[in-house]
């Protein structure tokens, strides 16, 4: 048998007795949560309820902002819900 015929069959025995994690969706939950946390304190910060829309047209660039902010943040939970989570 050939060096890497063996080192084959090892790392295949190897990946299967070895258990599968799968936290993965736990962690990608508490990652949105604290998305979802940041912003509602963006909206705070500058005097908005996070969910209403109360603040004429000069609140709409600071939704924007906030709704990017968020947007990125809930992009990066994402690849999370996949990903093997020790």
């Amino acid at each position: 048998m050939s060096t890497n015929t063996a080192t084959l069959i090892i790392l295949i025995v190897a990946l299967a007795v070895t258990p599968q994690v799968e936290s993965g969706p736990v962690v990608a939950l508490s990652c949105m949560s604290a998305c979802n946390a940041g912003v509602v304190a963006c909206y705070s910060s500058f005097g908005l309820v996070f969910g209403t829309l109360t603040g004429g047209l000069a609140a709409w660039p600071v939704v924007a902002g906030c709704t990017a902010a968020q947007g990125a943040c809930m992009t990066a939970c994402a690849a999370s819900v996949i990903a093997p989570t020790p």
